[in-house]
């Protein structure tokens, strides 16, 4: 067992928490104020949604009523709920990026508890056991 090498990773990972615990408070302010907002290309639908990609509001311009396609408006409101989301996730990330590691953010971004844990499993002394 690599003595310094453990202690190390320990004095990383207090950092890291300490850098985290420091700023938990302006951390969710950031996150509960992400919001965006996309138009769609038509110009039709416009569409915002807050930090966990929830729609909050949409709007449909009145000229919708002059082309009355249903199956149209349908895949027009999904797209541009899509990149309303797209683009707060984005801005969720930017937030969050520098309190997580490189190695695990796109794991925690993806929800993906299999890999933080084989990250994890891998960074202990006498890790990457299959």
């Amino acid at each position: 067992m690599d003595v310094q090498g453990l202690r190390a990773r320990a004095d990383e990972l207090m950092a890291q928490f300490d850098r985290m615990r420091s700023g938990v408070g302006d951390l969710q302010q950031q996150l509960r104020a992400v919001s965006a907002t996309v138009t769609s290309d038509d110009g039709l639908v416009t569409v915002t949604v807050g930090p966990r990609g929830q729609v909050t509001k949409v709007e449909l311009d009145p000229r919708i009523y002059r082309r009355p396609n249903a199956a149209q408006l349908s895949t027009t409101v999904t797209e541009t709920i899509r990149a309303a989301t797209a683009q707060a996730m984005a801005e969720v990330e930017r937030i969050c990026r520098p309190l997580v590691p490189d190695v695990q953010f796109q794991a925690h971004m993806d929800f993906d508890l299999e890999g933080i844990f084989r990250q994890l499993d891998t960074d202990l002394p006498g890790g990457d056991r299959k």
